[in-house]
């Protein structure tokens, strides 16, 4: 009997080291990395090197890919979504996603809302990429830019600062 429990117990110490040494090597090949753990995908930083890979790609009504060009809620949709993070397509319901925050502590990779046009569907939506600035695509014939928030046109137009990514 002694004999036995002996043999039990060096087979259960030869499957316990081979189940850790299992997930160490899964581990050692990133198998388990979270997306905020990868700068590459996910997180601010990838949210930010996400938008950054698309200026100068024109604005096209309707659209939300790289392909066919991006309207402004189209942009910040594939964004975000590029990144691991769900938001509605719609600039309205963007408008909604996350957790608001007050301008004042807006942060980088933040969806920021404007008003634009007194309707409902009247918004615009952007990245804000800090400094005071953001990420967008603005209207027809334009492109994927940055632009800052206390230029002419924007300044008086941010109505809501939406947190997507947690800091």
């Amino acid at each position: 009997m002694r004999h036995a429990s002996f043999v039990e117990k060096i087979l259960f110490f030869q499957r316990l080291c081979c189940g850790v040494l299992l997930v160490l090597s899964m581990t050692a090949c990133g198998f388990f990395q979270s997306s905020d753990q990868n700068p590459e995908r996910g997180g601010v930083d990838g949210v930010l090197k996400t938008a950054y890979s698309q200026i100068g790609k024109k604005y096209r009504a309707g659209g939300s890919s790289p392909k066919k060009g991006f309207d402004c809620s189209g942009f910040t949709y594939w964004v975000y979504r590029e990144n691991g993070y769900k938001i509605p397509r719609i600039s309205a319901d963007q408008a909604k996603a996350g957790n608001a925050v007050s301008r004042k502590k807006a942060k980088k990779g933040d969806l920021l809302v404007f008003r634009v046009q007194n309707s409902p569907r009247g918004l615009h939506t952007g990245i804000c990429t800090g400094r005071n600035r953001f990420i967008h695509s603005p209207s027809k014939g334009k492109s994927i830019k940055i632009d800052r928030l206390d230029n002419g046109y924007w300044k008086d137009k941010l109505i809501a600062v939406r947190r997507i990514v947690r800091n």
